[in-house]
């Protein structure tokens, strides 16, 4: 066992390497500089649409609101790594991987705009009549690769096991247990109900959920987060000093700059965003639009509210607590954060449990999705309910169990949906900015109609 062990952390630290670390940057890097920088230049307008529901368009086709597609994205994207991702970061890498992850956040939307155009643009219609895309499906009829797209599906649907279940059930009853002294039991067995309940009903179902759990999580720790930042206001211009300064040196060189501080900070921001992992795509596909740009523009909104938002308020509750004089005791990165938290608010410990515990819930639906429409694309239709019923059944195991072993044979398999990902966004660059031209022409003229109208009026 301890031979296995032993090669899956090598497996392990080989996938999550450099090289993947600059195929994922510099695919987003790529994409921001073809697509005329199209994160910045239309973010109001992609949160507008996001967040308004009059830009919601009820006639075109697809299963879900722009707005429940981004909500169950988020499902899965805000979890556990925008608490302990960051924590971690900030133990191995310092202060300074706070900004690298934001740097990857900004270039990471254009690759998860790239995502989200893609698998609007492939998408197929079920025997259910319900839209299924992803990267299996735009590897398989953009690039006519197969093999490549029955290996994303394989790594998807595996990969959903692990890092979208076992180990979010396993945080969660964890948390419950050293908080509230609740049984990873109880814990493990409300869960499997309760997500049962959800995910038995589908992507409609899931969207549902998601759209009222998602904003409610993500606010109340982002309020928690930001009472700490105006009651010591202070603290503020300090920790953005410490954060900016630590990025760009390192005590023992450029060397350990680029081997602690940047590569903990790109690490970190790309699990806990997931921008090139492809997996944010399958939920878009899901999306009523009108044009494949109009979800592009919504899905890269989920990278900037998970890492530039959500991340930022962990690192500066960490940065500030430190410049403050506190002093952790915490065994782990999680609860360092609870810790941080609880240094300046007396029930913080109390809002990191509740967080995390809809982090991971939530990653859990979103999660399921995923896996269930990666196995639909190896087995088809009747995979999908066998599929759902072993998903539930492994919440409550990832709950009770010992899962050390499962988190790095996760990580793996996310690393390895990836690859293939990130081939077919370079080479299908073309089909995207191809899009996006014709996306712009098409906004200019609504911007020329909407001018219209108001000087009408």
């Amino acid at each position: 066992m301890e031979a296995f062990s032993a090669l899956v952390n090598t497996v392990d630290s080989f996938m999550w390497g450099p090289w993947l670390l600059i195929l994922l940057v510099g695919t987003g890097i790529f994409l921001t500089f073809r697509l005329g920088g199209i994160q910045f230049t239309h973010l109001g307008y992609a949160l507008k649409l996001a967040f308004s529901p009059n830009q919601q368009d009820h006639k075109s086709e697809g299963d879900i609101s722009h707005f429940a597609a981004l909500m169950t994205a988020l499902a899965a994207t805000i979890g556990t790594g925008n608490i302990v991702g960051v924590a971690t970061a900030f133990v191995l890498g310092g202060p300074g991987a706070v900004f690298w992850m934001w740097i990857t956040a900004l270039f990471g939307m254009a690759t998860k705009y790239g995502e989200a155009v893609l698998s609007i643009k492939f998408r197929v219609t079920d025997a259910k009549g319900e839209m299924a895309g992803g990267p299996m499906f735009y590897i398989e009829r953009g690039l006519g690769w197969k093999w490549m797209a029955v290996l994303f599906a394989f790594f998807g649907s595996v990969a959903a096991f692990g890092i979208g279940n076992l180990v979010q059930a396993n945080s969660v009853a964890g948390n419950m247990s050293a908080t509230f002294g609740i049984s990873p039991v109880i814990t493990g067995l409300v869960l499997a109900v309760f997500t049962a309940i959800v995910i038995l009903g589908g992507v409609q179902s899931i969207g549902r959920w998601s759209s009222i759990i998602v904003p409610f999580m993500a606010v109340f720790y982002i309020l928690g987060g930001l009472f700490i930042v105006f009651t010591n206001l202070n603290l503020l211009g300090p920790a953005f000093a410490v954060i900016f300064t630590s990025a760009f040196s390192a005590k023992a060189g450029f060397a350990a700059l680029i081997g602690t501080t940047i590569r903990y900070g790109v690490a970190r921001g790309l699990f806990s965003n997931e921008a090139g992992m492809g997996s944010a795509p399958i939920a878009a596909a899901a999306a009523r639009t009108d044009h494949p740009c109009r979800q592009g523009l919504v899905s890269m909104t989920g990278t900037f509210l998970d890492t530039i938002v959500v991340c930022t308020i962990t690192g500066l509750s960490l940065v500030m607590a430190s410049l403050s004089g506190f002093l952790p005791t915490a065994p782990d990165a999680s609860a360092l954060t609870s810790q941080s938290f609880q240094h300046f608010i007396p029930f913080g410990s109390i809002i990191v449990t509740v967080a995390l515990l809809f982090f991971a819930y939530s990653t859990v639906l979103g999660w399921s999705y995923y896996g269930e429409k990666c196995f639909y694309y190896l087995v088809g239709q009747k995979g999908i309910l066998p599929y759902r019923i072993a998903f539930c059944i492994l919440v409550y195991v990832g709950a009770v169990a010992k899962l050390d072993l499962v988190w790095n044979i996760a990580d793996a398999f996310n690393a390895a949906m990836a690859v293939p990902n990130l081939i077919a966004l370079l080479l299908l660059s073309g089909v995207i900015a191809a899009e996006t031209k014709d996306f712009k022409r098409i906004r200019l003229d609504e911007k020329a109609s909407e001018k219209g109208l108001k000087k009408a009026s």
